[in-house]
């Protein structure tokens, strides 16, 4: 499980998400998701607003950061879904 916390203004440094995951969205703010070389590849200020609470699925992601450009606090419980390493 992951208790993410982002503030107003706040940036992640550059992590991967190696498995997929439900998101629990307690409290939601636009963000902007990037690549490891900077580019943009999720802006939600261009999707709208989304309520929270609220429950979504994520796949695993690639390299990349996340900066809250909204005005709130970001904050999501994520539970990962991690499979057993196959056997040699």
């Amino acid at each position: 499980m992951l208790d993410t916390r982002i503030g107003p203004g706040e940036q992640t440094p550059i992590h991967t998400h190696r498995w997929p995951a439900t998101h629990y969205v307690l409290s939601w703010s636009d963000f902007v998701r990037r690549d490891s070389a900077g580019v943009v590849l999720v802006d939600t200020r261009t999707a709208g607003a989304r309520p929270a609470p609220e429950a979504l699925w994520g796949e695993p992601l690639p390299p990349h950061s996340l900066e809250n450009v909204g005005t709130r606090p970001l904050h999501i419980i994520s539970t990962e879904v991690k499979l057993p390493e196959p056997s040699a």
